[in-house]
């Protein structure tokens, strides 16, 4: 123990002296940073009066396609404002400096040598025509770029015509499989297969940058299906990695395929493949809009974004109330036993990245350090994330932006939404999140897995986020480069809400946001009726946050609002089998036969050995068909595959929130009525009743009931009457009919 402590002290003075000297060196402008921020003009925005699947989308006025040398448009079609500050990122795809659109120092400067000649703050683009070839190496393709001409003419290996340029801001790619002979015709094709495949692409964003798009990246990412003769297209405005705005990302796919179909005509088909939000992003787009996807391939989805946050930012309040707050600490390091709480995956033993840290924030909070002997998902795979997407004052992308700039900007996913979701009296984008009334640990506490005095501590001392205007930045050095960042506030600690009267207090979201959130399509609400093929991983041994369940909330969601899910597959891979392959295969089966005949319906072209499936490490089916997957999700018995790849929960599940993971905010029911009703199971928790109203004075979530969030017009009783003070549990999703 003495070692580790003189190790923490170390430690701790090496980082207070990189944090001096970071504060005094890391003020340098960057050549090509912004350096002012442009005002938004009014542009049109859909009026959200109902479900965007309601609404119809406004006429294109641009003329596409967007000729050779010409920059498409800048603004979007029916997404409201330009959003500035605006990073531009055409240097880091390879594609140049941006043009020049202003002279009074907007954006970001545009250099002629050394001199700046100009800025852009729209970050267009001349939409260009290169040629690539794919080479295969070790099992691995790449993609080589032909700079000359000729030499692409006479080239004997698969060559391709890659067009790039810009529209709504943001790169866009298109890759047509050519022949030699057609080198210089811009609309040849006589290698395609008239399939179409639009790839979306994950990772988590605020906006404020156009994002980077190399060709060769969206190659070799679809190498396969481009040697089959598919095209594939692409954007850096449907990564989400820069955006999580699904309205502007349906908006700029509808436009690059626009692009494509001016220039190569109406596809067989389009399908949708990507991972992470690049599947969630899928889902979103497919039900809200039709006439951009046909079908889809979300890999390591979740249903959408915004109702991943619900539990997402619970994880950083757990993880500080283990560490510092906790009664008994020490019971905590049983990383078993955290899962009870969180939900999701925790293992004694598994190393930490980042575990150093721990040791130097538990000595500046004056306890004796220690190192974790074990990790979980909500450290190895969202450490980092509640501060990037709900703390305005972080700005973890602020190294492209001027301080001046830094300083007058809101970095959240919250600011991102503002203009859909609203924000308040400060200018803060609204926030869904919302923990009023979440018994942590509700579940644990019924099983007897947890004593009574712990579930009682837990919840009186978890807290929850600040309000926005009192957050502040982290306190981050990086010495050592952004690939080892120092963090010496941990888990976010010091925007966290601290207990008064020995009671932490909780945080309202705003009904407004989650209304806005569900007109808006940014929640996925289930109503999809195309095919989808979702496919993903095993990682859950990994602590990697693309847990399983997340395929299964998707699926209950289609249940919930079409009556069925058959045209929902999930196929789940040991981690060393990719299926990619093997879904594209069996997707292109299923649409071929679906655009066959105008008499095929979906479930009528659905190929007949199609079906929900785990696979084994050498892609061998290990078990296929209905019920394989059963489990606790469903409340059936362990299916095969359930059994193979056993799968996890979240913490609002394990507070007794509901599999489908929908609830932004629960309705409350008084303490006393929880108890009466047997909320907490066999425990007796009458004697308890005083303290529980303490803790819960707003009353504790009634799961049972409609989430406060959802506007009232998506809900109608069975017996279609509703009182105006009450709606009972027994609802459901009004069933939508797409345009």
């Amino acid at each position: 123990m003495i070692k580790k402590f003189v190790l923490a002290v170390t430690i701790l003075v090496f980082a207070s002296f990189a944090f001096w000297l970071y504060q005094d060196l890391t003020n340098e402008d960057r050549k090509f940073a912004v350096q002012n921020s442009a005002q938004a003009h009014a542009n049109h925005l859909l009026d959200f009066k109902s479900h965007i699947s309601q609404i119809k989308r406004p006429q294109e006025y641009y003329q596409f396609p967007i000729p050779i040398n010409g920059i498409g448009p800048n603004t979007n079609l029916y997404s409201g404002p330009n959003q500035y500050p605006f990073y531009c990122m055409s240097r880091d795809s390879l594609l140049g400096q941006p043009e020049i659109d202003n002279h009074q120092a907007l954006g970001i400067p545009v250099y002629k040598d050394d001199k700046i000649i100009g800025y852009s703050k729209d970050c267009g683009v001349k939409t260009r025509i290169k040629y690539y070839t794919l080479v295969k190496n070790n099992n691995v393709f790449k993609a080589v770029k032909i700079n000359d001409v000729n030499t692409a003419k006479q080239t004997k290996t698969p060559l391709f015509r890659v067009e790039q340029g810009t529209i709504n801001r943001f790169i866009y790619t298109i890759v047509m499989p050519i022949k030699s002979v057609e080198v210089g015709d811009r609309l040849a094709k006589s290698k395609w297969n008239k399939r179409l495949v639009y790839q979306f692409n994950g990772g988590s964003g605020i906006g404020f940058r156009q994002g980077r798009q190399k060709a060769s990246r969206v190659m070799t990412r679809q190498a396969q299906q481009l040697l089959d003769g598919y095209a594939v297209i692409s954007s850096s405005g449907n990564k989400t990695s820069y955006t999580y705005n699904m309205l502007l990302a349906e908006d700029t796919a509808r436009r690059v395929k626009k692009q494509f179909t001016s220039l190569y005509g109406n596809p067989l088909y389009t399908v949708g493949v990507g991972g992470s939000g690049g599947g969630l992003a899928q889902y979103l787009i497919a039900q809200n809009s039709t006439g951009i996807l046909d079908g889809l391939i979300p890999l390591y989805s979740y249903p959408d974004m915004i109702t991943q946050t619900v539990y997402a930012l619970d994880c950083d309040l757990l993880n500080n109330y283990f560490t510092f707050r906790a009664q008994d600490k020490k019971a905590w390091r049983n990383w078993e036993r955290r899962r009870l709480i969180e939900g999701m995956n925790a293992i004694n033993g598994f190393p930490q990245k980042g575990g150093f840290l721990q040791p130097i924030n538990q000595l500046m909070s004056g306890f004796v350090p220690s190192f974790p002997k074990g990790s979980s998902e909500c450290i190895n795979g969202y450490f980092g994330l509640s501060a990037f997407i709900n703390n305005p004052r972080q700005g973890f992308i602020r190294e492209h932006f001027t301080q001046y700039v830094v300083d007058q900007t809101n970095w959240s996913y919250w600011q991102d939404m503002s203009h859909v979701f609203g924000v308040d009296e400060h200018g803060l984008g609204l926030s869904t999140w919302d923990n009023i009334g979440v018994q942590y640990g509700l579940n644990a506490l019924k099983d007897k897995k947890i004593t009574i005095d712990e579930f009682l501590h837990l919840n009186a001392n978890i807290g929850a986020w600040k309000p926005q205007h009192q957050m502040q930045q982290e306190e981050i050095v990086l010495p050592l480069g952004h690939k080892l960042p120092i963090w010496l506030t941990l888990w976010g600690n010091h925007n966290i809400t601290t207990p008064i009267n020995d009671i932490a207090p909780r945080h309202s979201g705003s009904i407004e946001a989650m209304q806005q959130a569900y007109h808006s399509g940014q929640v996925f609400i289930g109503q999809i009726d195309i095919p989808v093929i979702d496919a993903r991983h095993y990682l859950e041994n990994e602590l990697d946050m693309h847990h399983m369940s997340a395929s299964f909330y998707s699926r209950l969601r289609i249940e919930q609002a079409r009556g069925h899910s058959k045209n929902h597959i999930i196929w789940v891979a040991h981690k060393d089998y990719n299926p990619t392959k093997q879904a594209f295969d069996m997707m292109d089966t299923w649409l071929t036969k679906l655009q066959s005949s105008s008499s095929q319906d979906v479930l009528d072209a659905k190929p007949d050995n199609l079906e929900d499936s785990c696979f084994d490490q050498d892609g061998s089916v290990f078990a296929s068909g209905q019920g394989v997957f059963n489990g606790k999700w469903n409340n059936n018995l362990e299916g095969a595959c359930q059994a193979r790849f056993p799968m996890f929960s979240t913490s609002r599940i394990e507070a007794g929130g509901h599999w489908d993971g929908a609830m932004f905010k629960c309705p409350l029911m008084p303490v006393k009525t929880a108890i009466e009703s047997g909320v907490y199971g066999v425990i007796d928790m009458s004697l308890y009743i005083d303290e529980l109203q303490r803790i819960f004075p707003q009353g504790v979530c009634d799961y049972n009931g409609v989430d406060m969030g959802i506007p009232r017009e998506y809900i109608s009783k069975k017996n279609n009457t509703m009182e105006d003070t009450e709606l009972e549990s027994s609802t459901v999703l009004l069933t939508q009919t797409r345009n």
